[in-house]
């Protein structure tokens, strides 16, 4: 499949596997495929694929694998040749695996999952799978609402992972082992706290097409209550993380240091999705950061939490960190602070190494708003965090809001041009400057929220008040960027939809429907014809839903109660404030028993606990002089698919993963120094790459080469290490040439060599390239020094340019002919001796 299909389509690195710390078990009882409905970028960057992935991997009889959602090129290859979608660890296609878990991060990836249980070969229907067909479940944030995915999913888990996908993958090994039937294994399953079997239920609708009423096919199953992992510091995590080889949307170690938020923000669906707050110790903290750090070789930690600033202990975790780490050049981030919890204490930590991202969200222009969706953010608050962040050097913040919120007003998007204007008045206050980017997304009332009665504006109301701002703005030289009305539409009718809606799915899928989320691929002619042609409107989702109305989620209890969401919804009305009950009296929402399921924040105990650790943390430092080593590698095997960007991440891993004692650049974002001879063409195996790295003192060749070959993968090898002057020129000034092995199957050996006698007799043959609008021109003729043809293989001693393109002047077929023939790399000639 490689020599076939990886050359020809973008991003190679998505498909081949084999990344540090993926694991592969050829044997396993069962084959758990944890399924992500985008690409690889971005499933990668998703903690909670992690944490499953480590937790079903640590049990023997188990194996969990990944499947990703291919990119149109490669679909379009996949269905061109009847290949199935198939797992990275052993190439196990969709259908011969035990279970498939879909991760129900967005609802705009819901024709993604179908695309991919077709291109599996798995029946899209949960209704038409036989007995020994996988069990297809699906678990994340989508789950408060899953009824537009009713006919699809065996099974779905509501709320918290760790501990029930063990219950889960037990109960469907014993079931295979009795060889129960379908029917059988769902009813075990429906046994499982959280776990909600749809089949297991009956929707009734009215006369006027809304819900009558939810009604369980099994005496005593539901309401279905959500799962709860009660003690932060008693879950599974990940230190040995799948290290991809390509830059990932966040590519980085990160660590979950708190879970549930009890701000209540009235809009926010995930504060009420993941109550009660519990925070995870920082010792624990700590150790988990050096475990991963040691087992993936990032340069950045990024602390999560739905507001990292109210982790309790956050600036000693943060002064801990910053004090081991910041010798070693590793960031620390924290992606989701809220406005008011940024100290002048946090910004003088973070700022240490790097400046990542800064972003503040007041979610609301207007004092009024924000009160309204109780926010309890004042403007004072935000200013002053902005002035602290370009007073400490950051010259871009983010800021973003939401427009469309319940009782919004023109006054209301005004204050959200003023507010961005005084935000940039802060940066001119320090005399410094800075931009202000303004991100302004369209509000969806989600499920299990106080708004989740509350309409959604329409499209037209969508791009008139996108106008009003875009021309606001750029009156303030402030950078604008919003998301397409139809793209928020979407998502508010799948957010707020019932099981009507998988017949849409279904026929907006078969339309070319797919990848929804990314812009340029939304098919907006073929989702309106799905609609109607299913004969559904949209706007019936957006609606205002009364008061008394069946929700279509009403019978999934994910502990909030109905009364208290109707109470907070009154108090928006009002702009009452509802006080944080990590802070003040319980608000009475009905998460929690007070015995298992509570607030667990640290106290006095976890104070002392990261000063005794903060004391053992100065790190020891060595780091003085410098040497040079020249490394000689092989990429051979999966590998040659590897661009040259990704095999400097891939470097960059390595080095700290194996402790070698590397240089850092100095500026913005240091990097590791080391530079490549060459930049080797995608699909061409070598035997002979080079690269200079720069080590402190106490480097030892040998000892360096030796401990990457322990953590590099398997097509990589370092086979030679020599130390050389610092002052030695650079390897692309002293290669003279490159001689290769291009094997072509177009040609029998005679003619092969007819036409190499007859190029060699040539006094010039000029080839063209082009590559992003710019034409190279070059003789290929004189740019070629030895020429021989060994049966069907031409062996080329080159200065310059690429073989492939010496194959298809030397056999006069074109280039595209040619992409797929096996390319070695077998030496590097150097004018010097240090080659």
């Amino acid at each position: 499949m490689q020599d076939n299909y990886l050359l020809s389509i973008e991003k190679p690195a998505r498909y081949i596997g084999q990344e540090m710390g993926s694991i592969i078990k050829s044997d396993a009882e069962l084959r758990f495929i944890l399924a992500f409905p985008d690409v690889y970028e971005v499933g990668m960057s998703h903690l909670g694929i992690k944490i499953l992935y480590a937790i079903l991997n640590k049990e023997p009889w188990l194996a969990a694998e990944r499947v990703f959602a291919p990119w149109p090129d490669m679909e379009e290859l996949m269905r061109r040749d009847g290949l199935s979608l198939s797992s990275l660890e052993t190439a196990t296609p969709l259908s011969s695996a035990d279970i498939v878990g879909f991760t129900l991060q967005y609802e705009l990836s819901y024709t993604n999952i179908l695309n991919m249980l077709e291109l599996g070969g798995i029946e899209i229907l949960a209704k038409d799978r036989a007995n020994d067909d996988p069990l297809v479940i699906g678990g994340g944030p989508c789950c408060a609402n899953p009824e537009p995915l009713a006919d699809f999913f065996d099974a779905f888990l509501l709320g918290d992972g760790e501990e029930a996908v063990l219950e889960i993958a037990a109960v469907v090994r014993q079931a295979r082992k009795e060889g129960v039937a379908r029917v059988e294994l769902l009813e075990r399953l429906a046994m499982i706290e959280g776990v909600y079997v749809p089949s297991l239920f009956e929707v009734e609708y009215t006369v006027d097409g809304c819900i009558s009423g939810v009604v369980s096919l099994r005496q005593g199953y539901g309401p279905v209550r959500r799962r709860f992992v009660a003690d932060l510091d008693q879950a599974e995590f990940p230190v040995e993380p799948v290290v991809p080889f390509m830059k990932t949307v966040h590519d980085r170690v990160s660590i979950e240091i708190a879970r549930g938020c009890t701000r209540g923000c009235r809009f926010c669906q995930a504060g009420y999705l993941y109550r009660p707050v519990r925070e995870r110790n920082p010792e624990k903290v700590l150790a988990l950061v050096a475990d991963a750090l040691r087992n993936s070789g990032y340069e950045e930690i990024s602390l999560l939490s739905l507001s990292a600033g109210d982790y309790c202990r956050i600036e000693p975790l943060i002064s801990s960190l910053m004090a081991k780490y910041a010798d070693d050049r590793i960031a620390v981030s924290l992606p989701s602070l809220r406005v008011g919890t940024l100290t002048p204490e946090l910004v003088e930590e973070i700022k240490k190494v790097r400046k990542t991202g800064f972003t503040l969200a007041p979610e609301a222009g207007s004092e009024r708003l924000r009160s309204a969706i109780n926010k309890g953010i004042s403007e004072e608050d935000l200013l002053l965090n902005a002035y602290s962040a370009y007073s400490a050097g950051w010259r871009v913040i983010k800021l973003y809001f939401m427009m469309g919120l319940p009782g919004e007003t023109e006054e209301d998007l005004n204050a959200i041009v003023s507010l961005a204007r005084q935000v940039k008045a802060q940066g001119k206050r320090t005399g410094h400057g800075g931009e202000v980017n303004v991100s302004v997304s369209t509000f969806v009332p989600k499920a299990h929220t106080p708004f989740q009665w509350e309409p959604q504006i329409s499209e037209e109301e969508t791009v008139a008040r996108q106008r009003i701002l875009r021309n606001e703005l750029r009156k303030g030289k402030l950078n604008f960027k919003w998301h397409d009305s139809p793209l928020s539409m979407l998502e508010g009718v799948f957010a707020r939809g019932d099981r009507r809606l998988g017949k849409l799915l279904v026929r907006a899928r078969a339309l070319g429907c797919c990848f929804d989320g990314w812009s340029e691929r939304f098919n907006v002619a073929g989702w309106q014809q799905a609609f109607a042609e299913c004969g559904l409107n949209p706007d019936w989702y957006l609606r205002r839903r009364r008061l008394d109305e069946v929700l279509p989620w009403d019978h999934l209890d994910f502990g909030i109660t109905k009364k208290f969401l109707l109470a907070e919804l009154e108090r928006s009305g009002t702009g009452v404030y509802t006080e944080d009950c990590r802070h003040g009296v319980c608000s009475g929402c009905g998460v929690c028993d007070f015995d298992q399921i509570k607030m667990r924040t640290l106290g006095a105990e976890g104070d002392q606990s990261i000063e005794k650790v903060a004391s053992v943390t100065e790190p020891v430092s060595n780091k003085t002089g410098a040497k040079r080593m020249r490394l000689r590698f092989e990429k051979t095997g999966l590998m040659r698919y590897l661009s040259h960007l990704e095999m400097l991440n891939m470097f960059s891993r390595a080095v700290s993963r194996a402790g070698v004692p590397v240089r850092y650049s100095q500026g913005f974002h240091p990097h590791p120094r080391f530079s490549f001879a060459t930049a080797l063409s995608v699909g061409v195996e070598s035997y002979c790459e080079y690269m200079d790295l720069d080590v402190y003192e106490n480097g030892d060749a040998v000892q360096i080469a030796d401990s990457l070959n322990c953590v590099l993968p398997s097509g990589v090898r370092i086979v030679a290490s020599q130390e050389i002057p610092l002052n030695s020129p650079s390897l692309s000034v002293i290669i003279d040439a490159v001689r290769y092995r291009v094997a072509l199957r177009e040609l029998s050996p005679s003619d092969l060599r007819q036409k190499a006698d007859a190029f060699v007799a040539l006094e010039s043959s000029k080839w063209v390239r082009q590559k992003r609008g710019k034409t190279t021109e070059f003789d290929l003729r004189h740019e070629l020094k030895e020429l021989s043809v060994d049966g069907a293989v031409l062996e080329m001693v080159i200065a310059r340019g690429k073989p492939l393109e010496f194959a298809a002047a030397i056999t006069g077929l074109p280039l595209e002919q040619l992409v797929g023939s096996r390319i070695e790399k077998i030496e590097v000639i150097f004018s010097d001796s240090l080659g």
